[in-house]
């Protein structure tokens, strides 16, 4: 009853939003306060319903949370002052949300994992000072490098990671250097939860020319954890990404990525193993197909490349099943259609795409299973819509696991 209740609760509001919502200030316009000072207010906020099944649970998880952030960043003659709060509500809190002892549960709750946690923290708060060519930004931060497939904010979940960091970027004509130092990785997990953070030496640099169609990367990312020892690595690699223009408005987009990743400083484990990652899509007019093969490689079983700074969510499935990399390595052979579709009636950027993965592992190509996901998405009244659904095939490794979420955001 009190999930049925939520999610009447969630329709509702995303129905009411969608008749009656007030014309909304763009977002990103800062309220200028005299000649050389800005301030930009930040209030956004996420409603989301996700739904879980899998196998080897008698119960289904059932999270409706509310997320908001509010804060502001003030700016003069470069000099930034930004400050915001984070807060998840758990409206339904009939899931394992990651933090034993909630909900009166002694062990781990009996349903599946939502990592969505109720939470209220300091989400960011730093000082930056913005130059012609560099920029320098100090405090706990938000950072995303690339495509985020080795350091970012794990966006898709309510609670958003951060670094407690000393970043600076420096651009010169087609050259890009990104360097920084962290102390802390500020995790999803919440304020109350024995991972909320992790603690350590992390140095994550990036540099790069855009030698256009294409832009060159290189890095090399240092993870020296105080406690989570078997996670430290260092990694380094590059990547290549552009498109190139076809025939009319039909374009080639290709990204091409390598690494190598062997241990470091206290991890006990003596391992190197090798990424790989290979994508080609062809798009026109809004419509695109893409292929990849993307390798997670094993060291002979002992232990497997990870990338625990990632926005994990947009790789390898959406059921999230690869969080951790298994030791045997993963191969993921994907493909995937998308479509935009224009405005139809009061549905505004109306979007859609469909993702099939076939997993292996790397060591012996034992079969890791099969996954589709599917999303569909669109602005009502400006407030975006999204739907998405995953459906994991477990082949005997691992549970058979559908998610389903829908989710209604604002932001000004």
């Amino acid at each position: 009853m009190k999930t049925a209740l939520s999610l009447a609760v969630l329709a509702a509001t995303t129905a009411s939003l969608a008749i009656a919502a007030p014309a909304a200030a763009k977002p990103g316009d800062p309220i200028k306060v005299s000649d050389d000072l800005t301030i930009d207010p930040i209030i956004e906020g996420t409603l989301r319903w996700e739904h879980v099944d899998q196998d080897n649970l008698n119960l289904d998880a059932d999270a409706v949370t509310m997320r908001m952030r509010a804060g502001a960043e003030a700016t003069t003659n470069g000099l930034s002052l930004l400050a915001e709060a984070e807060g998840t509500l758990a409206i339904s809190d009939h899931y394992n949300d990651t933090i034993a002892g909630n909900n009166g549960y002694l062990g781990a709750e009996p349903y599946s994992v939502v990592a969505d946690p109720q939470n209220v923290e300091l989400n960011r708060l730093q000082l930056s000072y913005k130059g012609k060519a560099a920029k320098v930004t100090i405090g706990r931060q938000r950072i995303i490098l690339d495509d985020a497939r080795f350091v970012g904010n794990v966006g898709w979940r309510q609670n958003e990671q951060t670094f407690d960091a000393i970043r600076g970027e420096a651009k010169v004509g087609p050259v890009a250097l990104d360097a920084t130092y962290s102390l802390s990785q500020r995790t999803i997990f919440g304020v109350d939860s024995p991972n909320s953070h992790f603690d350590g030496d992390f140095i994550l640099v990036n540099a790069g020319i855009d030698a256009k169609p294409f832009k060159i990367v290189g890095f090399a990312y240092l993870l020296d954890y105080d406690a989570r020892i078997a996670f430290s690595s260092q990694t380094y690699g590059a990547m290549v990404i552009g498109s190139v223009p076809l025939a009319g408005k039909t374009k080639l987009d290709v990204k091409l990525r390598y690494a190598n990743q062997q241990d470091y400083k206290l991890n006990p484990t003596h391992y190197s193993a090798d990424y790989f990652g290979a994508e080609l899509g062809v798009s026109v007019a809004g419509f695109g197909v893409k292929g990849g093969y993307e390798v997670l490689g094993s060291d002979d079983g002992v232990a497997a490349f990870q990338t625990p700074l990632a926005t994990l969510h947009a790789f390898n499935g959406w059921a999230d099943l690869f969080l951790t990399t298994p030791a045997g390595g993963l191969r993921d052979y994907y493909g995937g259609l998308s479509g935009k579709f224009g405005n139809a009636g009061p549905l505004k950027g109306l979007n859609a795409a469909v993702l099939y993965h076939k997993f292996e592992s790397d060591f012996t190509g034992a079969d890791y299973g099969q996954e589709w996901d599917a999303s569909l998405g669109f602005a009502v009244a400006g407030y975006p819509v999204l739907l998405k659904y995953a459906n994991y095939d477990a082949k005997g490794f691992g549970s058979d696991t559908e998610k389903f979420w829908l989710q209604v955001s604002f932001k000004y």
